[in-house]
């Protein structure tokens, strides 16, 4: 596997970053959808799209291959503004409540810096244990 281009993209690369990104947050965003959780599916694709977005700007535009430095701040941006996402998921009438929901959102963020980055192997394997931590490892707590 080659490493991942930090050069601009034509339209084929872009369309699957982003293609990765949506179906990594879709498998976190059906878990959580099933589960009548505050931030479902739309919820956690769209989050996943939109960092991967957000992470191939500097990309497409060059900034990212002449100065890597460019894409490190822009992904601890990215991170860090999702935590406000993830505080309106948690604090609901006082009380605080779906931190689950609220690191999902955090998980599907990560996915889609990776799948925007241009690691789809990272982006959906990570996916899929997201979706395993959150569906078996919630019956073995309830059966604990």
């Amino acid at each position: 596997m080659s490493p991942p281009s930090f050069s601009p993209l034509g339209w084929q690369g872009i369309s699957l970053r982003l293609g990765v990104a949506l179906l990594a947050g879709a498998i976190i965003g059906l878990e959580r959808e099933t589960k009548h959780k505050p931030a479902g599916l739309r919820t956690n694709m769209l989050v996943s799209f939109g960092c991967a977005l957000v992470v191939l700007v500097p990309i497409q535009i060059g900034a990212a291959e002449q100065n890597s430095d460019v894409l490190g701040r822009v992904i601890a941006g990215v991170i860090s503004g999702i935590g406000f996402i993830g505080g309106g998921t948690i604090l609901r009438e006082s009380k605080v409540k779906g931190l689950t929901s609220a690191a999902a959102i955090w998980v599907a963020a990560a996915l889609g810096i990776a799948a925007g980055c241009g690691l789809w192997i990272l982006g959906l394997a990570g996916a899929l244990i997201t979706w395993i931590v959150l569906r078996l490892f919630d019956r073995w707590e309830k059966y604990l």
